[in-house]
């Protein structure tokens, strides 16, 4: 006798056994190096597990991005000269701490300067070094024949956004900082009367000064867009590409802008529909930690650890600074795990830890950690966030600065100039962090916000990526404020015409009105 098989058993298996139609895309990618390409190869491997193929292009001389890899294919490119020196990040964080003397409204330009000095530089580097990809005959031939579904690339440096648009891909952005500043600016309408302009150091809430401010930060930044960065790439556009075309019109070409920021750490603003949040996805919940590490966090008893990392792109500091921050931590009860590379500190206490490497997730993830002394980069202030640590923040150069006043703004953390920074300050900041609850009660609260969501933001990520393969693009989100020029974007056109009529009425009955007046005051001097 047979039996019947339930009908919601047939509809699983169907389910979970039916092709997805985004199974073996071929993706080609275009990374950014350092702390950018930790999150991007996280978006890799999720991708690769899907069935997906991917080419990685990058140079041979990379920091992080390796050659042999068991997920994705390498093809290494030329560059000329380097826009990625570690050297040139040292001496820009000396050059910055120079500008932190000024007072508070002047140092954010100093800052903003050195950022587009160097961004000058690096942007015709980087166009020498797309003009010669471009002009490589057998390379390009080569990516032709791949047969791409999709370019998937990081603004933050112009390559993939160029070569996406030259093979006719469809595009994803995996972005937060494009060209000058947050990619936000770009894609989206940002009132600056209540967007902060990157580099500004303001929040939304502006008094007049503020706004003012703010309005120069934005002007200084549509002035380096067309004045400095984008003529780099007026020979390539040339000759690759239709004329009109230039590095503003490519970016805005992609299809979706999946953003690495979240509203519970952002100000609130107006965003598009192409604009995908998945601020967070490289977090995840903490792994047990190395044996040695354990016993080390277990040591600390109930007063706990300070984990301190200034990342992955700068981990130098002035001695004076960290022979203030060990001496500092050699008076706290709590012990500390310090990711350090350099001569040891004279004033090292017992109860510290010198790495050259750490576990960040897993350290911050750690039931013992009390505290998280970081520069502020946007990675890990989304893991002290997962985690729920207070920050105490050491901010030394580009966005650093802004995403430690949001963390402030919230009462989640504090920051310390690292200029001005003693061992007393240090210690007082770190104390208060330590023993006022209301930085662990506030960063508590960011946490439970975060991780109420519909779905992660790795899964949304993945979502995006494969929507835009499935539909061959997502042209139906693009705004056609996108096309427009500047004058009829802001209705500039619609308004001269507007005032030339109200002005051309206003002429005309002055004009009737002097008449009847002339007229009546002949027939007076004729009655008279």
């Amino acid at each position: 006798m047979s039996r019947k098989i339930p009908v919601f058993l047939v509809v699983l298996c169907v389910l979970l056994l039916r092709p997805s139609y985004c199974r073996g895309s071929n993706i080609l990618v275009v990374p950014v190096d350092g702390s950018h390409w930790i999150n991007m190869k996280i978006i890799l491997e999720q991708l690769h597990s899907r069935g997906h193929q991917i080419t990685v292009l990058h140079s041979e001389e990379s920091w992080y991005i390796s050659r042999n890899s068991t997920f994705y294919t390498s093809i290494n490119i030329p560059t000329i000269g380097t826009a990625d020196d570690q050297n040139m990040y040292i001496q820009f964080m000396q050059d910055n701490m120079n500008c932190r003397r000024y007072p508070a409204f002047i140092r954010s330009f100093c800052l903003q300067k050195e950022i587009i000095s160097m961004l000058g530089g690096a942007h015709e580097i980087l166009a020498k070094s797309a003009e010669q990809i471009l002009d490589d005959s057998l390379l390009m031939k080569k990516l032709q024949d791949s047969k791409f579904d999709l370019m998937l690339t990081d603004p933050a440096l112009s390559l993939g956004v160029i070569l996406g648009n030259y093979l006719k891909l469809p595009m994803v952005l995996n972005v937060r900082w494009i060209n000058i500043g947050e990619g936000h600016t770009t894609v989206a309408p940002s009132p600056v009367s209540f967007v902060p302009v990157p580099g500004s150091e303001l929040h939304d809430q502006m008094d007049f000064i503020d706004r003012t401010k703010n309005l120069l930060h934005y002007v200084y930044n549509v002035y380096a867009e067309y004045f400095i960065i984008n003529p780099s790439y007026s020979k390539l556009f040339e000759r690759h590409f239709p004329p009109g075309t230039d590095l503003l019109s490519l970016e805005l070409s992609a299809d979706i802008w999946l953003f690495r920021t979240d509203f519970v750490f952002e100000f609130p603003r107006p965003t598009m529909p192409n604009v995908v949040y998945i601020g967070g996805f490289q977090c995840k919940e903490a792994n047990p930690l190395p044996a040695e590490l354990e016993a080390f966090m277990q040591s600390s008893g109930e007063h706990g650890v300070v984990v301190m990392s200034l990342g992955s792109l700068v981990s130098l500091l002035p001695p004076e600074v960290t022979e203030a921050i060990a001496a500092a931590f050699a008076q706290l009860p709590q012990k500390v795990i310090w990711k350090f590379d350099g001569e040891k500190p004279p004033s090292l206490g017992n109860n510290t830890l010198l790495v050259n490497w750490l576990p960040q997730k897993d350290l911050l993830g750690h039931p013992k950690t009390r505290a998280f002394v970081a520069h502020g980069g946007t990675n890990g202030m989304y893991e002290a966030i997962y985690h729920g640590v207070p920050v105490l923040g050491m901010p030394l150069m580009f966005d650093q600065f802004d995403n430690m006043l949001r963390l402030k703004v919230r009462g989640a953390a504090r920051m310390v100039e690292v200029r001005s920074l003693t061992k007393e300050n240090f210690l007082e900041a770190l104390n208060d962090i330590l023993e006022n609850p209301s930085y662990h009660k506030n960063i508590q609260h960011l946490s439970s916000l975060h991780h109420d969501q519909l779905a992660s933001p790795l899964d949304t990520a993945i979502f995006w990526i494969e929507y835009v393969i499935r539909n061959k693009g997502a042209a139906h989100l693009k705004s056609a404020g996108f096309s427009l020029p500047w004058y009829t974007y802001f209705c500039l056109d619609v308004a001269a015409i507007l005032m030339a009529i109200t002005g051309t009425f206003i002429w005309g009955l002055v004009l009737v009105c002097r008449c009847l007046c002339c007229r009546r005051f002949r027939k007076k001097m004729k009655a008279e």
